[in-house]
């Protein structure tokens, strides 16, 4: 053996020593990225402490940085298989295994995610609870892989807390009148004209002019429904304004009475404003739903700690207690103190009500042209 020769082969073998010590040292690195203020800190730390996990975690101020950064991870992993394919990857110089990565995404985003390839299938298996979570949050997460609900489609997410659309209002404005918001018809009541916000956003004000119509939130072909246009029409005299992030303030200052939003908004600031309430509609709602989500197609053993972890009883109980939204698998109702307790204080509206599905192209372009139609009147 000559110099050259040994000198070569001892460095394809330190080479292999670091390449398997980072791929050791990566197993029990978890990097996770989740939205601002929805993991309670303490069960953050109950985590760290019972797990052999280094977890990395990372909060994110919206959704849209969240699949933003699902983006980013693909870009990289497509780029690092570009470079292998264009050097000739070989079984002597193995690529640098990545930590595990998990996101939490919110249901409304599963189908884009799919299709644009950013996340891949979860093993189920590999998850305690699975099994005991209830049929229609299996089959909110089945889909086929353009991102369409599939009965018998693989798992492309784990659903960790869920939340609704309320109306909040403000008690005081309306101790004059006699009534209170309970239902999505009591926003067409002409005591209301110009005293609500919506939502700016197209499935939730037409869905809940849908359920105020008796039909679904997920109605396919709204061109059959005579008595829709002139609902909605109704409905945006009623409206002072549209928007989806400072639609509370308005209601705080009095200058609206009611408004419409998302309880993960909402919840929050009942608990800092006394004098506003917030009601879940009788005839029911929609409803929305934060999974986890995994980037590569690897699950490793950290991966399955981490979801594991948050469909644990104690840990579900605990999320539904000291946050603005229930878990899947809660097996105690929140206490009275909770701001979570609004949400499942009466089981039948639950069950009236509806996760927002993908629509085929040709509906969305009836939602857009409605929508397109209120916005003109304004």
């Amino acid at each position: 053996m000559d110099r050259r020769f040994f000198l070569q082969a001892l460095g394809a073998v330190t080479l292999q020593q670091l390449l398997s010590a980072c791929q050791q040292n990566n197993r029990n690195v978890l990097e996770v990225h989740s939205l601002q203020k929805t993991l309670p800190p303490q069960l953050i730390g109950k985590f760290r402490s019972k797990s052999q996990v280094s977890l990395q975690l990372t909060l994110q101020s919206s959704p849209q940085e969240i699949f933003s950064q699902l983006g980013k991870w693909h870009k990289e992993v497509q780029s690092e298989t570009a470079a292998d394919s264009n050097q000739g990857s070989t079984a002597s110089t193995p690529s640098i295994e990545r930590p595990s990565r998990l996101a939490s995404l919110g249901d409304y985003w599963l189908t884009q995610a799919i299709q644009q390839d950013l996340i891949q299938p979860i093993n189920v298996e590999k998850l305690s609870r699975w099994s005991a979570l209830a049929p229609q949050w299996q089959q909110l997460v089945r889909r086929d892989r353009n991102g369409h609900p599939k009965p018998d489609g693989q798992v492309w997410g784990i659903p960790y807390r869920w939340g609704a659309t309320l109306i909040a209002y403000r008690p005081d404005k309306f101790k004059k009148l006699g009534w209170e918001p309970q239902d999505w018809s009591d926003l067409w009541r002409p005591e209301l004209q110009g005293r609500i916000s919506l939502l700016n956003q197209p499935r939730e004000v037409i869905g809940l002019t849908l359920k105020k119509l008796q039909k679904s939130y997920n109605d396919q072909n709204l061109e059959t429904l005579s008595a829709l246009p002139q609902a909605l029409e109704q409905l945006n005299q009623q409206a002072l304004f549209y928007d989806s992030t400072h639609y509370l303030e308005p209601l705080i200052l009095e200058d609206t009475w009611a408004a419409v939003g998302w309880s993960s908004d909402i919840l929050p600031t009942l608990a800092r404003e006394p004098d506003l309430k917030a009601v879940v509609p009788t005839s029911g709602t929609a409803l929305w739903a934060d999974l986890w989500v995994q980037p590569h197609p690897q699950q490793t053993e950290a991966a399955n700690q981490w979801m594991n972890f948050w469909w644990e009883e104690a840990i579900a109980n605990n999320l539904s207690e000291f946050t603005a939204a229930v878990s899947p698998v809660r097996s105690q109702s929140p206490s009275e103190k909770s701001q979570s307790r609004l949400l499942v204080v009466d089981p039948d509206r639950y069950k009236r009500s509806e996760f927002l599905l993908p629509l085929p192209s040709t509906t969305l372009e009836q939602y857009q042209k409605l929508w397109q139609t209120l916005q003109t009147n304004r």
